[in-house]
């Protein structure tokens, strides 16, 4: 597969004008204050049969106060205080099964990996999360979930849960609250952009292929994954293109990268059809540039890969840097 985007030289200084709403942080302020109680809800330990690690099944309140699952894993029989990296998966994957991502856990890291509401019937080994609010007029998939209203979109409370996990690991016995950091690929690379836009104090965001950056643009130059989901919406709701692009205008990750603090570590493959590569890096050259902040930003791109991205050998990177961080 061919690169298809801008070249290199161009995705290093891409720095498109944002497309963003006027009410943008009155609107997730709005939504965030919803919550008003106190987040987790109960964690109650799991046999995994394994032995190096101990996991929780984890309930905590998302949007709405809707109760979201997500497993809680640390080493086992480490007493101190530890970091924690909070995972958000990607695009039609539930938190699956407990012992399935262990690189965090295996690095010295407490692990929550929050569950998709609404999702998990695409791959891996589904989610245990409904999402109550799903009938607003839409597609069967979450991408267009209540597409003509920011209100009703699917990607306003996926969101709204993915802050509200931050807060979730912190109150859990075992975690230094202040070494909180956001990882994600994909959908959940998207959702880890958004969490560092909107949590301040956030310690570290590790954000590779991300959805919902460079929406517009991603629109026009790809049919595939989730933004093929959106086209062919519209291509039925003739007309209801600038509704569309208004509510996605709410979740674009080029205005969360905007207000980012905390130091951030980016991943692309250029050949990238599902999530383009100018989207990634339309967010990491305005990353934190409203925030006062000035964090420390770094992007790593594979030329020949696709949405996989550098897999392994990135992963490895990311190892390392949030060890220099936290």
């Amino acid at each position: 597969m061919p690169a298809f985007d801008l070249p290199p030289a161009e995705l290093a200084r891409y720095r498109p004008t944002p497309d963003e709403p006027s009410d943008f942080d009155r609107f997730w302020h709005r939504t965030l204050a919803e919550q008003n109680r106190p987040v987790l809800v109960s964690a109650e330990p799991v046999e995994t049969g394994l032995r190096l690690t101990e996991s929780w099944d984890v309930t905590f309140r998302g949007f709405a106060g809707d109760p979201v699952r997500a497993w809680f894993t640390r080493p086992a029989g480490v007493p101190d205080p530890l970091p924690a990296v909070v995972e958000y998966a990607g695009y039609g994957r539930g938190r699956g099964l407990p012992h399935e991502r262990l690189t965090w856990p295996a690095a010295g890291y407490a692990h929550l990996l929050m569950d998709n509401r609404g999702q998990g019937d695409r791959y891996g080994s589904g989610g245990d999360t409904p999402d109550p609010h799903a009938a607003a007029p839409g597609g069967p998939g979450p991408a267009v979930r209540g597409l003509l209203d920011p209100d009703a979109y699917h990607y306003r409370r996926l969101i709204a849960d993915a802050v509200h996990a931050v807060a979730a690991v912190r109150a859990l016995p075992g975690v230094d609250p202040a070494r909180v950091a956001a990882v994600g690929n994909s959908q959940g690379g998207g959702l880890a952009l958004a969490v560092a836009g909107l949590v301040p104090d956030l310690a570290a965001a590790l954000v590779s292929a991300p959805l919902l950056c460079g929406v517009r643009r991603a629109l026009d130059l790809t049919d595939e994954g989730p933004y093929g989901e959106i086209a062919a919406y519209l291509a039925v709701r003739r007309g209801a293109e600038e509704e569309a692009y208004r509510t996605l205008s709410y979740v674009e990750g080029v205005s969360f990268a905007r207000r980012a603090h905390a130091p951030a570590h980016f991943g692309v493959g250029l050949r990238d059809r599902v999530c383009p590569p100018s989207g990634a890096y339309a967010a990491f050259n305005r990353y934190g540039e409203l925030s006062g902040a000035d964090p420390y930003a770094e992007i790593h791109a594979y030329p020949y890969n696709g949405h996989e991205g550098g897999e392994a050998v990135h992963v490895r990177r990311q190892v390392e840097w949030l060890r220099q961080v936290l």
